[in-house]
């Protein structure tokens, strides 16, 4: 069982950077529930007794794929988060407990506590990877491929991404753009090919035969059909289709993954850290996951170079044995903020070995990107 261990002391926090910055995508990304251009990105930065941390923010420029966005996360960690941060030095490991009495804000906490243990890491010298219980070098590298605005379109897209050698493809999907599409593409690129889809949430439970209609494609999974609260809903669903059933949005917790597994909701769970409150509550979920054999993957939120290094370490612990989305840099952008990540031929990128995250921040492209920064200390 994978176990992320302690570090020896808390690190003195001297000043948290929070900054903004925007980063145009190299194509629009449409899902179900909107279409993303750029990504307004926040960026927590701690400054520590000579060592400093990164920490990213995922949530969205609005509150569409959770009820999380980019302002709030922002006005919640300076008025509600970073005062019981700053009060005494605290360990990474103390950072979900001390912040437990502000509820939610998941993506916010997790944020911040990625940011304090790059800085513990980062000073003891040690990885992230390390720390959380890696045991593979390099990750399998899926793609995950937009609703485009006709299956040429979309057939063409996928063409390029097997070309360059991605291991697995994830088609979003909606109602009216579902079987059609996902039909196109595993009769032009054979069943040898990994292939899964993403809902989004988009369908209800009156639609099992229409998402039974996907089983004849002989995909991995079917990604979060159903509605986030509807756990009961998906374990009906699950009993009328025989493609697999994944949840995303649903699981934001250790707790709750148990019991949608239990409850049979589920064959396979999607671990997103800023969706879980952060990348030690990820480890407790992979092994609740490991423990009852349910496959994990890692999956993502257009990140950049350091919301993507981080994931990396993640996605290299045991458990995760499908190909996250975990795609190579210039999938979403033409310009990252650490030295990009590139997919090999074999469709793995290598995971970060250095201290904490295990990549550099670029400072100065930050900065050139930057739209605002927000500097708070302790006791101020």
């Amino acid at each position: 069982m994978a176990t992320a261990n302690s570090l020896a002391a808390p690190v003195a926090i001297e000043a948290v950077e929070l900054i903004r910055v925007e980063l145009p995508l190299v194509a629009p990304f449409r899902t179900s529930f909107g279409t993303e251009t750029r990504r307004d990105v926040l960026l927590v930065h701690v400054i520590a007794g000579g060592a400093e941390g990164w920490g990213e923010c995922v949530a969205m420029q609005e509150p569409l794929y959770s009820s999380e966005y980019v302002d709030a996360a922002q006005r919640v960690i300076t008025e509600h988060l970073l005062p019981r941060l700053l009060r005494q030095p605290v360990t990474a490991e103390q950072v979900a407990e001390i912040l437990a009495p502000v509820k939610g804000h998941r993506m916010a906490k997790a944020a911040l506590e990625a940011a304090w243990l790059d800085a513990e890491l980062r000073s003891a010298g040690r990885s992230l990877a390390a720390h959380l219980g890696a045991v593979h070098d390099r990750v399998s590298s899926g793609v995950s491929v937009g609703i485009m605005p006709s299956i040429a379109q979309l057939l063409d897209t996928v063409d390029q991404y097997v070309a360059q050698g991605y291991a697995r493809i994830k088609l979003k999907i909606e109602p009216g753009w579902d079987v059609e599409p996902v039909g196109a593409v595993r009769r032009r690129f054979g069943d040898d090919m990994l292939l899964q889809v993403d809902a989004n949430t988009a369908y209800t439970l009156d639609d099992a035969p229409q998402l039974a209609r996907l089983d004849e494609f002989g995909l991995l999974l079917i990604e979060q059909p159903l509605p986030e609260e509807q756990i009961l809903a998906h374990a009906v669903l699950a009993r009328q289709v025989r493609t697999p059933i994944c949840l995303d949005e649903s699981i934001v917790s250790a707790v709750v993954a148990e019991e949608a597994i239990e409850m049979q909701a589920c064959s396979i769970v999607n671990i997103k850290p800023g969706r879980v409150g952060g990348y030690l509550e990820s480890v407790r979920i992979h092994d609740v996951c490991r423990e009852r054999g349910v496959p994990v993957w890692c999956g993502g939120m257009l990140e950049t170079g350091v919301g993507r290094a981080a994931n990396l370490a993640l996605a290299a612990l045991p458990g995760f044995t499908l190909p996250g989305d975990t795609s190579a840099s210039d999938r979403y952008y033409k310009q990252d903020l650490t030295a990009p990540f590139v997919l090999d031929p074999d469709g793995t990128i290598a995971v970060p070995q250095g201290p904490g995250i295990g990549v550099d921040v670029h400072r100065d492209v930050v900065d050139a990107l930057a739209t605002s920064t927000q500097v708070v200390r302790p006791g101020e």
